[in-house]
Protein backbone atom coordinates (compact mmCIF):
# COMPACT_ATOMS: atom_id res chain seq x y z
CA UNK A 1 0.00 0.00 0.00
CA UNK A 2 2.64 2.49 1.04
CA UNK A 3 4.46 2.75 -2.76
CA UNK A 4 0.98 3.03 -4.12
CA UNK A 5 0.24 5.95 -1.81
CA UNK A 6 3.66 7.55 -2.08
CA UNK A 7 3.37 7.81 -5.95
CA UNK A 8 -0.08 8.64 -5.98
CA UNK A 9 -1.18 12.24 -7.32
CA UNK A 10 -3.07 14.64 -5.92
CA UNK A 11 -6.13 13.05 -6.98
CA UNK A 12 -7.09 10.01 -5.72
CA UNK A 13 -9.28 6.99 -4.39
CA UNK A 14 -8.73 5.14 -1.62
CA UNK A 15 -11.24 2.09 -2.05
CA UNK A 16 -12.28 -0.74 0.26
CA UNK A 17 -11.86 0.79 3.47
CA UNK A 18 -13.47 0.58 6.96
CA UNK A 19 -14.25 3.05 9.44
CA UNK A 20 -15.92 3.51 12.87
CA UNK A 21 -19.11 4.85 11.79
CA UNK A 22 -19.35 7.66 14.84
CA UNK A 23 -16.47 9.07 13.26
CA UNK A 24 -17.62 9.44 9.82
CA UNK A 25 -19.95 11.95 8.78
CA UNK A 26 -22.34 12.11 5.27
CA UNK A 27 -22.24 8.83 4.34
CA UNK A 28 -25.68 6.39 4.29
CA UNK A 29 -24.47 3.39 5.25
CA UNK A 30 -25.69 0.33 8.12
CA UNK A 31 -22.37 -0.15 10.77
CA UNK A 32 -21.76 -3.70 11.54
CA UNK A 33 -21.55 -5.41 14.56
CA UNK A 34 -18.45 -3.74 15.78
CA UNK A 35 -19.93 0.03 14.73
CA UNK A 36 -17.43 -0.35 11.06
CA UNK A 37 -18.44 1.04 8.23
CA UNK A 38 -17.65 0.44 4.43
CA UNK A 39 -16.57 2.85 2.36
CA UNK A 40 -14.42 4.60 -0.49
CA UNK A 41 -12.55 7.67 0.17
CA UNK A 42 -11.59 10.31 -2.29
CA UNK A 43 -8.80 12.87 -1.36
CA UNK A 44 -8.25 15.84 -3.68
CA UNK A 45 -5.62 18.06 -3.20
CA UNK A 46 -5.10 17.83 0.75
CA UNK A 47 -8.54 17.14 1.42
CA UNK A 48 -11.43 14.73 1.39
CA UNK A 49 -13.50 15.11 -1.51
CA UNK A 50 -16.03 12.49 -1.74
CA UNK A 51 -17.11 9.73 0.80
CA UNK A 52 -18.91 6.65 -0.89
CA UNK A 53 -20.53 3.29 -0.10
CA UNK A 54 -17.68 0.88 -0.59
CA UNK A 55 -17.34 -0.61 -4.05
CA UNK A 56 -18.45 2.62 -5.90
CA UNK A 57 -14.73 4.29 -6.51
CA UNK A 58 -14.39 2.90 -10.42
CA UNK A 59 -10.12 2.65 -9.30
CA UNK A 60 -8.05 3.48 -6.47
CA UNK A 61 -5.50 2.83 -3.92
CA UNK A 62 -7.32 -0.87 -2.72
CA UNK A 63 -6.95 -1.11 1.39
CA UNK A 64 -8.03 -4.56 1.33
CA UNK A 65 -10.57 -3.48 4.31
CA UNK A 66 -8.48 -1.72 6.25
CA UNK A 67 -9.41 0.92 8.84
CA UNK A 68 -9.18 4.64 8.51
CA UNK A 69 -9.59 7.05 10.97
CA UNK A 70 -8.93 10.54 11.05
CA UNK A 71 -6.30 12.16 13.06
CA UNK A 72 -6.28 11.76 16.82
CA UNK A 73 -6.48 14.36 19.22
CA UNK A 74 -5.01 14.20 22.82
CA UNK A 75 -7.03 16.29 25.05
CA UNK A 76 -5.09 16.24 28.16
CA UNK A 77 -0.95 15.75 28.77
CA UNK A 78 1.87 17.33 30.53
CA UNK A 79 4.26 18.02 28.23
CA UNK A 80 5.83 20.30 30.53
CA UNK A 81 6.91 16.94 32.90
CA UNK A 82 7.22 14.34 29.83
CA UNK A 83 10.78 12.05 29.66
CA UNK A 84 11.96 13.17 32.99
CA UNK A 85 11.80 9.31 34.14
CA UNK A 86 15.75 8.84 33.35
CA UNK A 87 16.93 11.30 36.05
CA UNK A 88 13.70 11.66 38.24
CA UNK A 89 12.13 8.58 39.17
CA UNK A 90 9.50 8.16 41.44
CA UNK A 91 10.49 5.80 44.13
CA UNK A 92 7.24 4.18 45.15
CA UNK A 93 5.06 4.31 42.18
CA UNK A 94 2.28 6.84 43.99
CA UNK A 95 0.67 9.90 43.69
CA UNK A 96 2.63 11.02 46.93
CA UNK A 97 5.94 10.26 45.28
CA UNK A 98 4.98 11.20 42.13
CA UNK A 99 4.44 14.83 43.68
CA UNK A 100 7.23 15.14 45.76
CA UNK A 101 9.77 13.42 41.95
CA UNK A 102 8.23 15.99 40.10
CA UNK A 103 9.01 19.29 41.84
CA UNK A 104 12.31 18.74 43.07
CA UNK A 105 12.74 18.38 39.06
CA UNK A 106 10.91 21.10 38.31
CA UNK A 107 13.25 23.28 40.80
CA UNK A 108 16.52 22.14 39.92
CA UNK A 109 16.46 21.83 36.46
CA UNK A 110 13.84 23.12 34.07
CA UNK A 111 15.11 25.49 32.13
CA UNK A 112 13.89 27.07 28.63
CA UNK A 113 16.10 24.91 27.04
CA UNK A 114 15.31 21.68 28.70
CA UNK A 115 11.61 22.28 28.70
CA UNK A 116 11.69 23.18 25.08
CA UNK A 117 14.08 19.84 24.06
CA UNK A 118 11.86 17.48 26.02
CA UNK A 119 8.59 19.07 24.73
CA UNK A 120 9.38 18.99 20.74
CA UNK A 121 10.82 15.59 21.87
CA UNK A 122 7.29 14.14 22.51
CA UNK A 123 5.28 16.71 20.24
CA UNK A 124 7.82 14.34 17.14
CA UNK A 125 6.28 11.03 18.61
CA UNK A 126 2.35 12.25 18.53
CA UNK A 127 3.14 13.38 15.50
CA UNK A 128 4.73 10.36 13.78
CA UNK A 129 1.55 8.31 15.45
CA UNK A 130 -0.92 10.35 13.70
CA UNK A 131 -2.24 12.94 16.21
CA UNK A 132 -3.19 16.68 14.90
CA UNK A 133 -4.21 18.16 18.10
CA UNK A 134 -3.06 18.19 22.11
CA UNK A 135 -3.84 20.25 24.75
CA UNK A 136 -1.00 20.03 27.58
CA UNK A 137 -1.87 21.11 31.20
CA UNK A 138 1.62 23.64 32.32
CA UNK A 139 2.61 23.96 35.53
CA UNK A 140 1.96 27.09 36.66
CA UNK A 141 3.57 28.59 39.37
CA UNK A 142 5.28 31.96 40.28
CA UNK A 143 7.79 32.77 38.87
CA UNK A 144 8.51 29.53 37.16
CA UNK A 145 5.72 29.38 35.37
CA UNK A 146 5.86 32.24 33.60
CA UNK A 147 9.13 30.50 31.42
CA UNK A 148 7.10 27.66 30.56
CA UNK A 149 4.24 29.89 29.12
CA UNK A 150 6.70 31.56 27.14
CA UNK A 151 8.79 28.40 25.82
CA UNK A 152 5.42 26.99 24.62
CA UNK A 153 4.23 30.11 23.23
CA UNK A 154 7.15 29.40 21.02
CA UNK A 155 6.54 26.00 20.44
CA UNK A 156 2.93 26.19 19.38
CA UNK A 157 4.19 28.54 16.92
CA UNK A 158 6.83 26.50 15.77
CA UNK A 159 4.29 23.44 15.16
CA UNK A 160 1.53 25.35 13.51
CA UNK A 161 -0.04 23.50 10.37
CA UNK A 162 1.51 20.17 12.17
CA UNK A 163 -0.25 20.05 15.69
CA UNK A 164 -2.25 22.46 17.12
CA UNK A 165 -1.22 22.84 20.15
CA UNK A 166 -2.95 23.99 23.02
CA UNK A 167 -1.90 24.91 26.74
CA UNK A 168 -3.77 25.03 30.23
CA UNK A 169 -2.70 25.73 33.12
CA UNK A 170 -2.58 23.82 36.18
CA UNK A 171 -2.06 24.76 40.02
CA UNK A 172 -3.68 23.64 43.22
CA UNK A 173 -7.00 25.77 43.25
CA UNK A 174 -5.90 28.25 46.26
CA UNK A 175 -2.85 29.04 44.44
CA UNK A 176 -5.70 31.31 42.01
CA UNK A 177 -7.19 32.37 44.52
CA UNK A 178 -4.41 33.75 46.68
CA UNK A 179 -1.74 37.05 45.74
CA UNK A 180 -0.53 35.45 42.36
CA UNK A 181 -4.08 34.29 40.68
CA UNK A 182 -4.52 37.44 38.76
CA UNK A 183 -1.23 37.51 37.20
CA UNK A 184 -1.20 33.60 36.65
CA UNK A 185 -4.45 34.48 35.34
CA UNK A 186 -3.73 36.94 32.88
CA UNK A 187 -0.45 34.98 31.83
CA UNK A 188 -2.65 32.35 30.40
CA UNK A 189 -5.15 34.95 28.81
CA UNK A 190 -2.66 37.07 27.25
CA UNK A 191 -1.24 33.12 25.93
CA UNK A 192 -4.63 32.44 24.66
CA UNK A 193 -4.55 29.10 26.79
CA UNK A 194 -7.05 27.71 29.13
CA UNK A 195 -7.82 28.64 32.45
CA UNK A 196 -6.90 25.02 34.76
CA UNK A 197 -6.05 23.83 37.96
CA UNK A 198 -6.61 21.01 40.22
CA UNK A 199 -8.73 20.06 43.34
CA UNK A 200 -10.21 17.21 45.48
CA UNK A 201 -12.57 18.14 48.06
CA UNK A 202 -12.23 15.91 51.06
CA UNK A 203 -14.11 15.05 53.71
CA UNK A 204 -17.62 13.03 53.62
CA UNK A 205 -19.61 13.18 51.16
CA UNK A 206 -22.89 14.45 53.23
CA UNK A 207 -21.06 17.01 55.38
CA UNK A 208 -21.61 20.85 54.84
CA UNK A 209 -19.39 22.22 52.52
CA UNK A 210 -16.63 24.21 53.70
CA UNK A 211 -17.78 27.93 52.95
CA UNK A 212 -13.82 28.70 52.02
CA UNK A 213 -14.48 25.70 49.40
CA UNK A 214 -16.93 27.13 47.95
CA UNK A 215 -15.36 30.82 48.18
CA UNK A 216 -12.62 29.53 46.16
CA UNK A 217 -14.57 27.78 43.40
CA UNK A 218 -16.46 31.14 42.45
CA UNK A 219 -13.43 32.95 42.66
CA UNK A 220 -11.76 30.67 39.94
CA UNK A 221 -14.91 30.89 37.42
CA UNK A 222 -15.08 34.71 38.22
CA UNK A 223 -11.45 34.96 37.05
CA UNK A 224 -12.23 32.55 33.83
CA UNK A 225 -15.44 35.06 33.43
CA UNK A 226 -13.36 37.81 33.62
CA UNK A 227 -11.32 37.08 30.66
CA UNK A 228 -13.32 35.00 28.74
CA UNK A 229 -11.41 31.80 29.32
CA UNK A 230 -12.56 28.05 29.42
CA UNK A 231 -11.87 25.80 32.11
CA UNK A 232 -10.25 22.34 32.32
CA UNK A 233 -9.73 21.29 35.53
CA UNK A 234 -7.74 18.10 37.43
CA UNK A 235 -10.64 16.68 39.71
CA UNK A 236 -10.71 13.78 42.42
CA UNK A 237 -7.93 12.26 41.08
CA UNK A 238 -7.66 10.14 44.22
CA UNK A 239 -9.21 6.75 46.10
CA UNK A 240 -11.04 8.93 48.54
CA UNK A 241 -14.72 8.30 48.51
CA UNK A 242 -15.57 11.68 49.98
CA UNK A 243 -13.93 13.69 47.59
CA UNK A 244 -16.78 15.55 45.93
CA UNK A 245 -15.62 18.41 43.96
CA UNK A 246 -16.92 17.41 40.53
CA UNK A 247 -20.30 17.82 42.05
CA UNK A 248 -19.30 21.54 43.33
CA UNK A 249 -17.91 22.01 40.20
CA UNK A 250 -20.95 21.21 38.12
CA UNK A 251 -23.76 23.04 41.22
CA UNK A 252 -20.93 25.97 40.81
CA UNK A 253 -21.57 26.25 36.99
CA UNK A 254 -25.19 25.97 37.15
CA UNK A 255 -25.56 28.38 39.42
CA UNK A 256 -23.25 31.12 37.78
CA UNK A 257 -24.66 30.24 34.46
CA UNK A 258 -21.20 29.77 32.95
CA UNK A 259 -20.83 30.09 28.74
CA UNK A 260 -17.51 28.91 28.74
CA UNK A 261 -16.33 25.25 28.18
CA UNK A 262 -15.61 23.17 30.85
CA UNK A 263 -13.42 19.70 30.66
CA UNK A 264 -13.04 18.04 33.99
CA UNK A 265 -10.09 15.14 34.23
CA UNK A 266 -9.49 11.76 36.04
CA UNK A 267 -12.57 12.14 38.40
CA UNK A 268 -11.76 8.83 39.98
CA UNK A 269 -13.29 9.40 43.03
CA UNK A 270 -16.56 8.92 41.56
CA UNK A 271 -16.58 4.99 40.91
CA UNK A 272 -16.15 4.36 44.79
CA UNK A 273 -19.36 6.59 45.81
CA UNK A 274 -22.21 5.37 46.69
CA UNK A 275 -24.30 4.79 43.72
CA UNK A 276 -27.40 7.19 44.44
CA UNK A 277 -24.59 10.06 45.53
CA UNK A 278 -22.56 9.23 41.95
CA UNK A 279 -25.39 9.24 39.68
CA UNK A 280 -26.37 12.57 41.23
CA UNK A 281 -23.29 14.00 40.53
CA UNK A 282 -23.71 12.35 37.34
CA UNK A 283 -26.71 14.20 35.98
CA UNK A 284 -25.92 17.64 37.42
CA UNK A 285 -22.10 17.23 35.13
CA UNK A 286 -24.43 16.58 32.72
CA UNK A 287 -26.77 19.31 33.20
CA UNK A 288 -23.87 22.15 33.20
CA UNK A 289 -22.44 20.74 30.18
CA UNK A 290 -18.59 19.32 31.31
CA UNK A 291 -16.93 17.38 29.44
CA UNK A 292 -14.63 14.92 30.79
CA UNK A 293 -11.52 13.45 30.01
CA UNK A 294 -10.30 10.21 30.99
CA UNK A 295 -6.74 8.55 31.68
CA UNK A 296 -7.33 5.24 32.65
CA UNK A 297 -3.41 4.36 31.53
CA UNK A 298 -1.73 6.65 34.30
CA UNK A 299 -4.64 6.34 36.49
CA UNK A 300 -4.40 2.47 36.72
CA UNK A 301 -0.14 3.44 37.05
CA UNK A 302 -0.76 5.57 40.45
CA UNK A 303 -4.29 4.76 42.19
CA UNK A 304 -4.53 1.96 44.46
CA UNK A 305 -1.00 1.47 45.01
CA UNK A 306 0.41 -0.07 48.18
CA UNK A 307 3.78 -1.93 48.46
CA UNK A 308 3.32 -5.49 48.71
CA UNK A 309 -0.69 -5.45 47.95
CA UNK A 310 -1.94 -6.08 44.57
CA UNK A 311 -4.52 -3.51 43.96
CA UNK A 312 -8.14 -3.79 44.18
CA UNK A 313 -9.41 -1.11 41.77
CA UNK A 314 -8.97 0.41 38.79
CA UNK A 315 -8.48 3.70 39.41
CA UNK A 316 -10.42 5.14 36.85
CA UNK A 317 -14.21 7.00 36.90
CA UNK A 318 -17.65 5.65 35.35
CA UNK A 319 -17.18 6.68 31.39
CA UNK A 320 -20.45 4.02 30.49
CA UNK A 321 -22.83 5.96 33.12
CA UNK A 322 -21.30 9.34 32.02
CA UNK A 323 -22.11 8.50 28.83
CA UNK A 324 -25.81 7.29 29.19
CA UNK A 325 -26.22 10.34 30.63
CA UNK A 326 -25.21 12.42 27.84
CA UNK A 327 -21.91 13.18 28.74
CA UNK A 328 -18.98 13.39 25.80
CA UNK A 329 -16.58 11.16 27.79
CA UNK A 330 -12.43 11.27 25.89
CA UNK A 331 -9.80 9.43 26.29
CA UNK A 332 -6.62 11.02 26.33
CA UNK A 333 -2.62 10.25 27.23
CA UNK A 334 -1.49 12.20 30.24
CA UNK A 335 1.53 11.68 31.36
CA UNK A 336 4.51 9.94 29.20
CA UNK A 337 7.22 9.08 31.01
CA UNK A 338 7.87 10.84 34.00
CA UNK A 339 6.91 9.90 38.03
CA UNK A 340 3.05 10.28 36.88
CA UNK A 341 3.40 7.73 34.36
CA UNK A 342 6.55 5.74 34.24
CA UNK A 343 5.64 4.79 30.42
CA UNK A 344 3.61 5.61 27.42
CA UNK A 345 4.71 7.85 23.98
CA UNK A 346 1.55 9.67 23.04
CA UNK A 347 0.31 7.34 20.67
CA UNK A 348 -3.32 7.55 20.73
CA UNK A 349 -3.72 3.83 19.27
CA UNK A 350 -2.36 3.00 22.05
CA UNK A 351 -4.31 4.70 24.43
CA UNK A 352 -7.50 3.27 22.96
CA UNK A 353 -6.67 -0.38 22.77
CA UNK A 354 -5.60 -0.12 26.67
CA UNK A 355 -8.83 2.01 27.32
CA UNK A 356 -11.01 -0.54 25.50
CA UNK A 357 -9.45 -3.33 27.66
CA UNK A 358 -9.70 -1.45 30.99
CA UNK A 359 -12.79 0.60 30.63
CA UNK A 360 -14.84 -2.20 28.75
CA UNK A 361 -15.01 -0.31 25.45
CA UNK A 362 -15.94 -3.23 23.78
CA UNK A 363 -19.40 -5.86 23.18
CA UNK A 364 -19.92 -3.48 21.59
CA UNK A 365 -17.37 -0.72 20.41
CA UNK A 366 -20.35 1.77 19.51
CA UNK A 367 -19.26 5.10 19.54
CA UNK A 368 -16.42 4.69 21.69
CA UNK A 369 -13.52 5.14 18.80
CA UNK A 370 -14.78 9.17 18.50
CA UNK A 371 -13.68 9.37 22.17
CA UNK A 372 -10.17 9.82 20.43
CA UNK A 373 -11.84 11.74 17.62
CA UNK A 374 -14.69 13.54 17.54
CA UNK A 375 -15.20 13.69 21.27
CA UNK A 376 -12.13 15.46 21.92
CA UNK A 377 -12.72 17.84 18.88
CA UNK A 378 -15.50 19.34 20.55
CA UNK A 379 -14.23 19.57 23.67
CA UNK A 380 -11.11 21.39 22.49
CA UNK A 381 -13.30 23.77 20.08
CA UNK A 382 -11.55 22.29 17.30
CA UNK A 383 -14.42 20.31 15.74
CA UNK A 384 -14.24 22.52 12.52
CA UNK A 385 -10.59 21.09 11.51
CA UNK A 386 -10.34 17.63 13.10
CA UNK A 387 -11.89 14.97 14.51
CA UNK A 388 -14.06 13.51 11.57
CA UNK A 389 -13.80 12.12 8.12
CA UNK A 390 -16.01 14.72 6.09
CA UNK A 391 -15.98 15.98 3.02
CA UNK A 392 -14.18 19.44 3.13
CA UNK A 393 -11.77 18.24 5.88
CA UNK A 394 -7.94 18.18 5.63
CA UNK A 395 -7.09 14.36 4.43
CA UNK A 396 -5.73 14.35 7.98
CA UNK A 397 -6.02 10.31 8.25
CA UNK A 398 -4.51 7.42 10.04
CA UNK A 399 -4.71 4.12 7.99
CA UNK A 400 -4.66 0.64 9.56
CA UNK A 401 -4.30 -2.59 7.65
CA UNK A 402 -6.23 -4.12 10.61
CA UNK A 403 -9.67 -4.86 9.33
CA UNK A 404 -11.58 -5.66 12.56
CA UNK A 405 -11.23 -4.17 15.52
CA UNK A 406 -9.87 -7.76 17.22
CA UNK A 407 -6.73 -7.10 14.51
CA UNK A 408 -6.67 -3.52 15.78
CA UNK A 409 -6.38 -3.67 19.46
CA UNK A 410 -4.77 -6.73 18.89
CA UNK A 411 -0.93 -5.65 17.76
CA UNK A 412 0.68 -2.37 18.17
CA UNK A 413 -0.01 -1.05 14.59
CA UNK A 414 3.45 0.08 14.49
CA UNK A 415 2.80 -0.51 10.34
CA UNK A 416 0.09 1.99 10.01
CA UNK A 417 0.57 5.02 7.62
CA UNK A 418 -0.15 8.66 8.45
CA UNK A 419 -1.47 10.90 6.29
CA UNK A 420 -1.20 14.94 6.33
CA UNK A 421 -2.79 16.57 3.92
CA UNK A 422 -3.84 13.25 1.33
CA UNK A 423 0.04 13.03 1.32
CA UNK A 424 2.28 9.83 3.19
CA UNK A 425 4.23 11.45 6.50
CA UNK A 426 7.68 11.05 6.64
CA UNK A 427 8.30 10.95 9.87
CA UNK A 428 10.10 8.67 12.18
CA UNK A 429 10.01 8.38 15.90
CA UNK A 430 13.08 10.05 17.60
CA UNK A 431 15.27 7.79 19.31
CA UNK A 432 15.35 8.46 23.92
CA UNK A 433 19.01 8.75 23.02
CA UNK A 434 18.53 12.43 21.30
CA UNK A 435 17.25 13.09 25.38
CA UNK A 436 20.51 12.10 26.61
CA UNK A 437 22.15 14.87 27.10
CA UNK A 438 19.08 16.61 28.16
CA UNK A 439 18.41 14.26 31.46
CA UNK A 440 21.41 13.20 32.20
CA UNK A 441 21.27 9.86 30.98
CA UNK A 442 25.17 8.32 29.83
CA UNK A 443 24.30 6.57 26.70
Amino acid sequence: MTPALAAAGPDYWLRNARSPAALVQGLDAAPDLEGLVRLDLRVSHGQIAAIAPAGTAPEGIDLRGGQVWPGFLDAHTHLDKGHIWPRTRNPTGDFAGAITAVMGDRGAAWSEADIAARADFALRCAYAHGTVAIRTHLDTYLPHGLTTWRVFRRLREAWAGRITLQMSSICPLDRLTGPDGETLANAVAEAGGVLGMVTRHTGGIHDALPASFQAELDHFFGLAEARGLDLDLHVDESGESGARALREIALTALKRGFKGKIQCGHCCSLSIQPEEFAKETTARVAEAGIDIVVLPMCNMYLQDRVAGRTPRWRGVTLVHEMRAAGIRVSLASDNTRDPFYAYGDLDMAEVFRESARILHLDHPFGAWPAAVGATPAEAMGVADRHGTIRVGASGDLVLFSARFMTELLSRPQSDRIVLRAGKVLDAALPDYRELDATVGVAG
